[in-house]
């Protein structure tokens, strides 16, 4: 016991040292014991700053244990029937003009993007392509999705199609290659070919086999209502369709298609997120909107882009401004009584569907009737 006792007494300096050394040591000792209660009582002050910023910005409603929010992460990812994870926020590519479109994607992949969501019918695949190659970010951790468009609906014109898509985004597969309208075209011109709009399980049947051939490694379908989905599923098929991309936002929130493609293991994605051109303004000012942006310190469109996400949807939002598309990509759970509080907004209003090109192509059907023709 002697020696520990020695090594313990003998370790303190102001009791080995002589009485003539030892009041200097105190000093400095007594200086270290100061700055050290300082650094400590900073570190606490910071600390309760951020608590305080984190309880201004996400409120105080739905609270658990010692009062916080009750935040659950929204997903990153859906897994798909073939196992593929895709991302739950892409970019839209739609409407983005030539010349600004290859901005957007390199700020969008920039900003983490690693969705990018474009058709044929788009007519800027190949500056996309420039972008998505110059952006150095490898294939392998993109997600890039293209549309077959309805004049290539015919089986022997299916395969040509993807091609040209292939070669204008420089890649040598897709993740994901949707049938872009439930209605056929004869080849070249608008003209509505009934045989395939009726039954699109011939175009479906090529689309299978460029997934053997692993030119597409996912397929789906994009503007179908429940009876064509029902339409196309009858048949048997050797891949179910993988999503279908609708429109879906405040003013159209398709409250029944979502909860039947929830039952029925149907994954949809939503286009014109935050409405049209001409409905953006009014969506990011809608009072539950703004007032839900004010309580958790996001933007308005951070609320719409987040509530949809929530809803369990892929969402597209489209912007060509680089701080927006940086915007967008950054999202947030919203609380399960603001989020519910915004659903029920959503779903309470009579729905405002904008995109629907049926007169426009001549038909004498609307494209969204119950039953397909």
């Amino acid at each position: 016991m002697a020696p520990a006792y020695k090594l313990l007494s003998t370790a303190d300096p102001d009791e080995a040292q002589p009485e003539s050394t030892s009041k200097p040591r105190r000093t400095k000792k007594l200086l270290f014991h100061f700055v050290a209660a300082a650094a400590v009582m900073y570190a606490v002050f910071y600390g309760v700053r951020l608590l305080a910023r984190s309880s201004k910005r996400f409120g105080s409603g739905c609270r658990t244990g010692a009062g916080m929010r009750n935040l659950s992460s929204l997903p990153t990812h859906y897994t798909l029937p073939s196992g593929d994870k895709i991302p739950s926020v892409a970019l839209g590519v739609w409407q983005a003009g030539q010349g600004e479109v290859g901005a957007a994607v390199k700020a969008a992949l920039s900003a983490g993007y690693r969705h990018i969501d474009g058709a044929w019918i788009y007519r800027n695949e190949e500056e996309v392509g420039q972008a998505i190659r110059e952006s150095g970010v490898p294939r392998d951790e993109l997600w890039i999705t293209s549309k077959l468009w309805n004049t290539f609906h015919a089986p022997e014109d299916v395969e040509a199609s993807l091609d040209e898509s292939l070669q204008k985004l420089d890649t040598e597969y897709l993740d994901l290659y949707l049938m872009h309208w439930p209605v056929a075209f004869k080849k070249g011109t608008t003209t509505l070919d009934p045989e395939l709009t009726a039954n699109p399980y011939p175009t479906w049947q090529k689309l299978e086999e460029l997934v053997d051939k692993g030119k597409v490694r996912n397929i789906g379908i994009s503007n179908f209502n429940i009876a064509r989905i029902k339409n196309l599923t009858a048949n048997e098929l050797k891949y179910k369709p993988a999503v279908n991309q609708v429109e879906l936002n405040y003013f159209n929130p398709q409250p029944e298609l979502l909860e039947w493609s929830k039952e029925n293991g149907l994954l949809l994605e939503a286009y014109s997120p935050l409405g049209s051109n001409k409905q953006v303004k009014e969506a990011l000012s809608l009072p539950e909107v703004t007032a839900i942006a004010k309580q958790l310190d996001i933007t308005p469109a951070q609320v719409i882009i987040s509530w949809h996400v929530q809803r369990g949807t892929i969402v597209l939002p489209k912007s060509v401004t680089p701080s927006r598309v940086e915007e967008n990509y950054h999202i947030y759970a919203l609380p399960q009584d603001l989020f519910e509080k915004l659903e029920e907004a959503a779903t309470s209003h009579p729905p405002q569907r904008v995109v629907n090109p049926s007169k426009g192509w001549g038909l004498d059907f609307d494209v969204f009737d119950e039953y397909p023709q």
